[in-house]
This record gives structure tokens, sequence and C-alpha cells, in this order.
């Protein structure tokens, strides 16, 4: 059986990249202007928030990596510091955004292009540094997320933009950011110095701390941001985890964000229909809220709901002067 070395992988410096998504371009929360946008779920939706962090109950967010590629990392990072969100998680791609934006001031390539002359995703400082900062973490028996939060606190001179790295703004803040990662899916496992080991071990890791905020959701808040299959896959199975350990997780509020019109969300769906192979409808939405609870979908670009997300959560916060 034919098998490829992938220690003789080529690479490339990624300094002179062209990058879709800087530093510049970001949105800033409460300066650059927004396109008002709601619907009756996202108001519901905010009122479960408040009420949950009111109650010092958890609001857990898995976001898909397009929240970072839309310039929407300072609305995460907000959310972290005011003490709305108590849990990030993302899979490899959003890691792999993250640590750009923070040793790189951009991120996002033109894929078109380099997947023709097999240079897409080939970057020698993503692809060195990060699997350093894995394996170096998972050898010391940390999970992936935290593994890349220390190796940046301690090459600090590598990252000059870590203010706007979610991962990072979560360690300093103690709130938990893990990754859920699945093997040939990110570029850095195309690097010579990916270690599957370590990969799959330190993820291993992140995804006993995700089971471990799951199992204290009763009365909290989960939201799946644009993350149509690991996001919708890895809370469903966090959440039989916790149950079959014995914690109750019934009254609890999910909520999906994704641009698909999906109708009447809370309806039976035949199998003979796309809708029933759309993970999140069912596991995010549905299934989760069977015994209690409230499951929503948020239709929209996440440009426009999650900024306005933001501004109903602090509006009825500071009414509660909290």
């Amino acid at each position: 059986m034919k098998r490829l070395d992938l220690s003789r992988t080529t690479t490339f410096s990624v300094k002179n990249r062209h990058n879709l998504v800087t530093i510049d371009n970001m949105t800033r929360p409460g300066l650059d202007e927004i396109t008002l946008w709601d619907s009756p779920e996202l108001e519901e939706l905010a009122d479960r928030i408040a009420a949950a962090r009111l109650n010092k109950r958890p609001v857990i967010i898995f976001m898909g990596a397009h929240v970072i590629k839309c310039g929407l990392s300072r609305y995460i990072i907000e959310l972290m510091e005011k003490g709305i969100l108590t849990h990030i998680a993302s899979n490899g791609a959003g890691s792999i955004h993250d640590f750009e934006l923070a040793y790189l001031g951009g991120t996002s390539e033109h894929v078109p292009a380099a997947i023709e002359d097999g240079s897409f995703g080939m970057w020698e400082e993503t692809g060195a540094w990060m699997n350093e900062a894995i394996n170096q973490g998972y050898a010391n028996g940390l999970g992936y997320g935290e593994s890349l939060a220390r190796y940046i606190e301690e090459n600090m001179s590598r990252f000059p933009y870590a203010d706007d790295c979610i991962v990072y703004r979560a360690y300093k803040a103690k709130i938990p950011a893990t990754y859920h990662i699945t093997i040939g899916a990110d570029i850095i496992h195309q690097h010579p110095k990916a270690d599957f080991s370590s990969l799959g071990g330190s993820s291993g890791i992140d995804f006993a701390v995700f089971c471990g905020s799951v199992s204290e959701l009763e009365g909290g808040v989960f939201m799946n941001a644009g993350s149509a299959v690991t996001g919708a896959e890895v809370f469903l199975k966090a959440l039989s985890i916790g149950r079959n350990q014995g914690y109750k997780i019934e009254n609890i509020t999910t909520a999906n964000f994704d641009i698909i019109p999906l109708g009447d969300y809370r309806s039976r769906v035949s199998d003979n229909h796309f809708h029933y192979y759309y993970r999140p409808r069912k596991n995010v939405i549905n299934r989760p809220t069977s015994l209690g609870g409230r499951g929503l979908y948020i239709q929209g670009n996440h440009k426009d709901t999650i900024p306005n997300l933001y501004n109903k959560i602090i509006n009825r916060m500071e009414k509660k002067n909290v």
C-alpha cells in the first residue's frame, strides 16, 4: 500500500502572502458602524444569555473559522472580557486563523490560485510554530488550546498582535478555549513537523475539558456559530457523556447561527429532504432540548448577527447594572 512521506513536503515563508483578513480590517465593537439586524429569535437569545449570566450559568460558543474570517474576533474577545462567554470552542481551522492573526496580523489566503500549484497551506511559520507549540504542550500534559496560548506567552516577540488573539486572551482571562480537530483537515497537518499523536492527543484533552463545561450547562446557553459538522457533532457527544455520568442537563438554551434557510426548523423532516442531513438542525436545535429548554435558529450573515447580538446582550446587562 503506497504511503507518502509527509516529511518531504516543501513549505514557503508566509511573509509575502496576501491576506484577505487583517488586523486593520477587523471590526471594532462600539466603534465601527454595523448594519442593524433583528429577529424574534435574536431577541430571545439575548434575553436568555443575559438571564443565564445573571444566574451565574455558563454561556458556551462553538465557532466555525468564518467567525474569525469575517473579522469578528474582537466581539468574541469583548464578550469574554465582559464575563458573558465562559467557554470558547472551535475546529482546527479556527485555531489556525487565530494564531496567524497573532503573529502575522493577517490570515485567510487566496485558495483558488494556491491549490493549483500545491502551495496552498504550505506556510512554514504557521505549520512550524503551531506544531512546535502543540508537540511541546502535549508532552507536558496540556490540551491543544492551552498549548498554543502558553507558546504565545513564552514567545511574545513573535506575536505582536496577541491582543487580538482569541485563544491567548481566553488564556489570560482563565476561560477555557478548546479545539476539536479532524486529522488531515487542517493546513498544519501538511507540515513536516506535524506529530499526529500530539495533535490527536491534545485535542482529546480539549474534548474532556469541553465535556466538563457542557456537564454544567443546566440553565445555561450553548451557541454553534457556523460549524455545520464539527460543532454539532462534538456538542451532541459531550451532552451525551454528561448525561451518562449523571449530570442534569435539561433546561438549556441552544442556538445555531448559519445562512441556510430552514423554514419551520422545529418540525419533523423526512430523510428524503436535504434538511434532514444538516446536522445542527437536529444535533444543536432539536435533540438537545427534548427534555426542556429552547432551541433557536439565527439565520443570517455572521457579520450582521454576531455584532447585533453583542449589542443586545450588552444593553441588557447594562440595564441590570451588571
